[in-house]
């Protein structure tokens, strides 16, 4: 595939975000404070796959001070496997679970002087949405529901179910593309159990973040090229040298006159 793009095509800015806060209790998860120094999003569990009142304030706490923007990183209730296993939840209760992840973080954060901006999934809702019809419902209901000048509005997956259901609904969406997840040929992640799903070769994930910033394409783990668009740019904090990958990117993409910036 021949690069199509132009320099017009390259965005003035692009955020970039990083699941964050997902340490419980006195077991951390990845090194919050360091990247909340390099992100301009925060994506902090609200203790339904990771995360307890005091690692959420601690994330927001270290987000105010660094003036990043904070997600709620909404996820079915599920501790034991970290969010990652599907569950078969009744769309009433998903949208009660998602109202109240939101309703906690958002009192943490206004208790350390910021706000929640956005609702991103984790984990295997993240992946449901794509493809999900009533569970994406269920997740567009509570974003409505929580609204205070209109839906919350909402970080997803280009092209993904839920982002098409947010759009007729008029709720704001934010498209998001990923730095060091491997993606298959219909555009959705490779399954973290297969190998070569999390890319930690720092050359590799930089090369990722400017072919989608700037060429709005994706190489799949099969080497093919598949286009994609996206306003955020996301990086696992639990990802291994995920602070030092995310500085590589963000000094990327500032090297080529792209703004690291918050979307929301």
């Amino acid at each position: 595939m021949n690069r199509t793009a132009t320099d017009t095509d390259v965005p003035a800015s692009i955020d970039l975000n990083a699941d964050l806060g997902e340490g419980l209790g006195v077991w951390p998860m990845g090194d919050d404070e360091a990247m909340l120094q390099v992100v301009a999003t925060a994506n902090i569990a609200c203790g339904a796959h990771a995360g307890d009142p005091s690692t959420m304030r601690r994330a927001c706490a270290g987000a105010a001070r660094n003036d990043v923007a904070i997600t709620a990183h909404v996820a079915y209730p599920d501790l034991l496997g970290f969010g990652r296993r599907f569950l078969d939840i009744a769309p009433g209760e998903l949208t009660d679970q998602v109202i109240a992840q939101v309703g906690a973080l958002r009192a943490i954060a206004a208790a350390e002087g910021t706000r929640v901006r956005g609702v991103k999934p984790h984990g295997a809702l993240y992946n449901a949405l794509a493809h999900h019809e009533v569970q994406a419902a269920a997740v567009l209901t509570a974003l409505i529901e929580l609204g205070i000048e209109g839906p919350l509005p909402l970080v997803a997956a280009p092209g993904s179910v839920v982002s098409r259901l947010a759009d007729d609904a008029g709720i704001p969406v934010v498209l998001e593309a990923f730095t060091d997840r491997a993606y298959t040929a219909d555009g959705t992640l490779v399954p973290r159990s297969v190998q070569g799903s999390v890319l930690t070769d720092p050359d590799q994930v930089v090369a990722q973040a400017l072919s989608i910033t700037r060429e709005h394409r994706v190489r799949t783990l099969d080497g093919t090229w598949i286009p994609i668009r996206a306003g955020s740019l996301c990086l696992h904090g639990d990802t291994p040298g995920a602070v030092a990958l995310a500085q590589r990117v963000r000094a990327a993409l500032e090297a080529a006159d792209v703004q690291v910036k918050a979307v929301l």
